[in-house]
């Protein structure tokens, strides 16, 4: 390429760039549309957060702590629980693509996986999880979140 042909393609990106300055100005202002839900209230928690904000398409919900000091019905707690947030947007757990379970004892999940895999009845999502010292609420022994795809 010339020299003169390099400089006219500079010029052109320079000139383009400066051409979408507002256009990225007015995208950036418009404020994203948020449908936001909470099991017991419209608001915000003491804490500081939504048990679940719809955006678009997309369905990301906080995490459910289950206290039980038995595994299995602290998973279940937990799981009811997603499942009635999933459910308020006409949601099940089919529409669940990715899933993060913090817990103090993994092994403790590994032996009771058998309640949570009842909720996805085989069509499971990705899911990462993680053994942790704690969780925010001090005598929470398991927490998930979920990201789930919904219709509009």
């Amino acid at each position: 390429m010339s020299k003169t042909n390099k400089r006219m393609l500079l010029w052109f990106i320079i000139a383009l760039i400066i051409a979408l300055i507002p256009w990225l100005a007015i995208a950036q202002s418009k404020p994203v549309e948020k449908q936001k839900f909470h099991f017991s209230e419209p608001g915000e928690t003491k804490a500081g957060y939504i048990q679940a904000v719809k955006v678009g398409n997309t369905l990301y919900i906080s995490g459910v702590p289950g206290v039980d000091p038995d595994m299995g019905i602290s998973i279940k707690q937990v799981y009811d629980g997603l499942q009635k947030t999933l459910a308020h947007y006409g949601a099940t757990f089919k529409n669940v693509v990715k899933e993060n379970l913090y817990t103090t004892d993994i092994e403790a999940v590994k032996k009771n996986n058998e309640v949570r895999k009842a909720y996805y009845q085989g069509d499971f999502p990705a899911a990462t999880w993680l053994q942790i010292d704690r969780l925010y609420m001090p005598q929470a022994n398991l927490e998930v979140d979920l990201i789930a795809i919904i219709g509009e």
